[in-house]
């Protein structure tokens, strides 16, 4: 028997304490389970009444034979508790069982995600056995105050010739790569997956097609960006909770390396997809559309996707995120690419002109803008760029009467200069796939360029 008597002060406090909480564990009633049944479903759609479940948390449905089905809270109205499955749906009946579990999706992470390929639960890919994970945190992440922020002050090198000299990015900078299909926007993030000066690359491929997943980890990623990189995959033919879910498990893998002190370059590939999820559950459970058949929950999302990267406010640690967007039939005007912008610090522009034209990367500079970039670069560079996309632009503009013969030179000095430079400008824009150029490097080709 354990008695106080002759004990320093400091162990009686302690045992004191610990006998406190343990009679309080003891007198807390445990949790209630109540079960509910099927009652309808319409699509993915599943309609539960009985069941006390809170808003992301998990249930399980027993259909015939025993078989379990995983699925979300999502929603709720009077008596009927909406869910959304995480897997197939197969031998579901009316009345089947709901069992809520009492827990709420976390996102699994550690040290040995690097060189992995993941799926939005956390689960293996890639055939390489178990991934051992060390710690488990919130799958929404945690709120960083925006005053604790650490500003933006570094710039990060990139490996794109274009992008470092004229759309310079600063590490914890958060963009978007703007583009329709088939214009070089997977090969672009390869490139930047190889050549990005990072300690921990996290990719997040969502809604992708099956085909695109392995192909892009295979050839575009290649060995030597996998080893350095953590792959998080939910392809277009899985449910719209397990899209959701892998792109915020892809966020809170790169919060836990940049709680670690980390340099980490996050790529989402793509922003598009993850708000069409999110439309696809809104609308089932009877959100109004509000923009073009989106309802408001998707606008609400984005941004709470991706104010999660950026700087640490407690270590060294930060994420610089790429987001590509798909704008549909290359409408730059598109509610979710708008909405990207505005939350967004900055944008780089994929021209379906230029890709036709054979100009890899495809990127349009009068589209495209940094915010960050007046803070990490000097007046030098600064001016350098300004005087590459007036002269760049310059041309654009006159393109059409310089095509057709109808301009005559010496006609206006400020075209003459910008036909001078064009073959020039234009090469300067390009580069193949497999070479990196470095940010020194760069700003040296865009000051010789210039003279």
């Amino acid at each position: 028997m354990t008695t106080l008597k002759g004990q320093p002060w400091e162990r009686k406090s302690k045992w004191l304490t610990e006998l406190s909480s343990a009679r309080e564990r003891i007198a807390a009633p445990l949790p209630l389970v109540v079960e509910g049944k099927l009652t309808r479903m319409v699509g993915l759609t599943l309609e539960a009444v009985g069941c006390q479940a809170p808003i992301g948390g998990r249930c399980v449905v027993v259909g015939i034979g025993g078989q379990k089905i995983e699925a979300e809270v999502v929603g709720f109205a009077n008596e009927k508790t909406y869910l959304m499955p995480i897997g197939e749906l197969h031998g579901l009946v009316p009345d089947a069982r709901v069992i809520p579990t009492s827990e709420m999706y976390e996102a699994p992470v550690g040290p040995d995600l690097l060189g992995r390929v993941i799926d939005g639960r956390g689960q293996p890919l890639d055939g390489k056995g178990p991934v051992v994970f060390t710690h488990r945190v919130p799958l929404n992440g945690r709120p960083i105050n925006p005053l604790s922020r650490r500003p933006i002050k570094q710039p990060l090198d990139v490996g794109i010739r274009a992008i470092n000299a004229l759309l310079t990015v600063g590490r914890g900078q958060r963009l978007g790569l703007f583009a329709g299909s088939g214009v070089g926007k997977s090969v672009l993030l390869g490139m930047m997956t190889r050549f990005t000066k990072a300690d921990v690359i996290v990719v997040g491929l969502i809604g992708e097609r099956g085909r695109e997943v392995k192909d892009f980890i295979d050839n575009t990623l290649g060995k030597t960006g996998m080893a350095r990189a953590v792959v998080v995959a939910s392809p277009a033919d899985t449910s719209p909770v397990m899209r959701l879910h892998g792109a915020m498990l892809a966020t809170s893998i790169a919060e836990y390396f940049r709680d670690q002190g980390k340099q980490v370059l996050l790529l989402m590939d793509s922003l598009t997809r993850f708000a069409q999820a999110q439309r696809e559950i809104a609308l089932a459970i009877g959100e109004p559309p509000a923009t073009k058949g989106y309802p408001p929950s998707v606008f609400a999302k984005l941004p709470q996707l991706a104010e999660r990267a950026g700087n640490s406010d407690t270590t060294g640690g930060s994420i610089t995120a790429f987001y590509t967007v798909l704008a549909e039939g290359d409408d730059q005007q598109d509610p979710i690419a708008d909405a990207a912008r505005a939350i967004l610090d900055g944008h780089v522009v994929l021209s379906r002109q230029l890709a036709d034209q054979g100009h890899y990367p495809a990127i349009d500079i009068e589209a495209s803008i940094s915010r960050a970039a007046p803070d990490i670069t000097d007046a030098k560079h600064q001016e350098q760029m300004r005087r590459f996309k007036k002269l760049y632009s310059t041309y654009q503009q006159s393109k059409d009467l310089i095509s057709v013969g109808a301009y005559s030179a010496g006609s206006d000095p400020r075209i003459d200069e910008a036909v001078k430079y064009h073959p020039k400008l234009a090469e300067f824009l390009q580069q193949n796939m497999n070479q990196a150029v470095a940010l020194p490097q760069s700003l040296k080709e865009l000051g010789a360029l210039l003279g």
